[in-house]
């Protein structure tokens, strides 16, 4: 057996950018994981970990995938031929049962797609996509409740040990 541990389903190491707001304003219902068309400055951009997703979208348009508002700045050493944009549309690769899928929960059921997280797997970039709920206000009140209630119960505990 290998020393190795096992990492907890969902958590990479190699971690790029993550989209804490995502799981503040949706109830996330489901993880998928999208591979994503990318060109070379935009990987040069990555492997430096400069990439932001806070403010973008998933889209399905004609049986294809977009991923929309992510934001990766070229590095100053970028290729003086090519034309960066950083906030280029960009193609995610997935199987066609999951898009056809997604496509049903996205018209029929009210769902949206939310990017969660980048991140490098066998020396690809990755995309965590969450299949979600919008949260009413109500709802970020209760889960900032119950956050800061967990909070309050860990210090509590804390002193009641000493």
């Amino acid at each position: 057996m290998s020393g190795k541990a096992k990492k907890p389903k969902g958590e990479h190491s190699n971690t790029i950018a993550k989209n804490k707001k995502a799981r503040f304003e949706f109830f996330i219902e489901e993880n998928l994981e999208a591979g994503i068309a990318l060109e070379g400055w935009e990987v040069k951009a990555l492997r430096s970990g400069r990439a932001q997703i806070t403010e973008s979208y998933v889209l399905l348009r004609n049986g294809e995938a977009y991923l929309f508002g992510c934001h990766i700045p070229p590095l100053p050493t970028a290729s003086t031929h090519v034309k960066p944009d950083p906030t280029r549309t960009r193609k995610l690769l997935m199987h066609r049962r999951e898009i056809d899928r997604l496509i049903g929960a996205v018209e029929r059921k009210g769902y949206t797609l939310v990017p969660l997280s980048l991140y490098w797997s066998k020396g690809r970039a990755k995309l965590d996509i969450g299949l979600a709920k919008g949260k009413k206000m109500h709802d970020k009140r209760d889960s900032e409740k119950d956050r800061d209630w967990e909070r309050q119960k860990s210090r509590i505990m804390k002193a009641s040990k000493r």
